[in-house]
């Protein structure tokens, strides 16, 4: 294809990436370095029949001009990252310089509401990752060997954590854990514990996470893997029935073989999938016992003055821990390339 062909081939998705993705991703960075603007007061004076009284209150047409003339808020650079509601390098030095043992020394760490929030969302994406790959490769498997005549129903029943939105089906999941529930119900029936909450405990919260989060990744895995089933060469598989090869024989050896360059697709889309994960903690209100790096800009553009540029620096820092993330499975990738090349 000659050069400029291609270049008009390719001139609207590059359009589309500058506008939507690089674009936002510089106004992040830039609002990152910038912080809101302190509140400018001013003495009021109010007089009623019984006399008059001074208050102090913010002056909201000094707060509107100082807010048009420099949108951005104040200059912060990166001390905003070094934070304690970040990075908190300070707070780390004295941690770490004063606590007796290095036990002491991480729980104390882990108070910190980023690093709190980086380990629950590393622990989710560690956890719901793997087990929704191979979920749904288990699911894809069983449905393919499924005759054709049922196949359509089985695929449709299993593709409705797709079709539902995950906010409800977070939602749903609360309401049946909870104690009236038919799973809160359930389980206090087997422990004989009519006391028992899965919403009250901490690890009992992140196991019900960890479960929904599978349950709504699947499908997406399922069906991607069904339709790479379909691509596996037939003439292979007959050849190694023929050589005498069992079921479980030509799935180590011929099927997933073929599936791998798709399973690693599938692991960098569940890793930046579920490193962003907000839906789940929302939907289920597990806020109190477990926060996430999406949770932690949500709540910081909540309340009467939202602050922009912490939200922009988690968000940044969020980008920047997925980068690290991926960076193996591309590595990987790019090499399986270049050895094809």
């Amino acid at each position: 294809m000659p050069h400029r062909a291609f270049a008009l081939f390719i001139l609207p998705s590059m359009l589309a990436m500058i506008l939507f993705i690089a674009l936002p991703l510089v106004s992040v960075v830039t609002q990152s370095l910038h912080v809101e603007h302190p509140q400018v007061l001013a003495q009021y004076e109010t007089c009623d029949p019984f006399g008059c009284k001074t208050e102090t209150r913010v002056d909201t047409e000094a707060m509107a001009a100082l807010n048009a003339e420099r949108p951005l808020g104040q200059f912060n650079g990166l001390r905003t990252y070094f934070g304690a509601a970040h990075l908190a390098v300070a707070e780390l030095g004295a941690i770490w310089s004063e606590a007796p043992d290095v036990g002491t020394a991480v729980a104390q760490t882990l108070n910190l509401p980023f690093y709190r929030a980086l380990l629950f969302t590393l622990i989710y994406t560690v956890v719901v990752s793997p087990l929704s790959l191979g979920f749904g490769l288990l699911i894809a498997l069983a449905v393919n060997i499924l005759p054709r005549e049922t196949r359509g129903g089985v695929i449709y029943l299993t593709l409705l954590p797709m079709i539902v939105p995950s906010v409800i089906g977070a939602l749903t999941l609360f309401w049946m854990i909870d104690q009236r529930g038919i799973i809160g119900a359930f389980l206090q029936w087997i422990t004989g514990d009519d006391g028992l909450s899965l919403k009250s405990s901490g690890p009992l919260s992140w196991a019900t996470l960890f479960v929904h989060g599978v349950w709504s990744n699947a499908p997406f895995v399922f069906i991607v893997f069904f339709a790479a089933l379909q691509t596996v060469p037939r003439d292979t598989l007959e050849a190694a029935m023929v050589d005498g090869a069992s079921r479980l024989e030509r799935l180590r050896l011929v099927t997933l073989p073929h599936l791998k360059p798709v399973a690693t697709f599938l692991m960098l889309i569940l890793i930046m999938d579920n490193f962003r994960v907000f839906e789940s903690i929302i939907g289920l209100s597990a806020a109190a016992h477990a926060s996430s790096l999406s949770t932690l800009i949500f709540f910081a553009l909540r309340g009467d003055t939202p602050l922009f540029g912490s939200a922009a620096a988690t968000s940044v820092l969020t980008v920047l821990c997925i980068f690290v993330l991926l960076t193996p499975s591309l590595r990987s990738a790019w090499t399986g390339f270049r050895s094809k090349a």
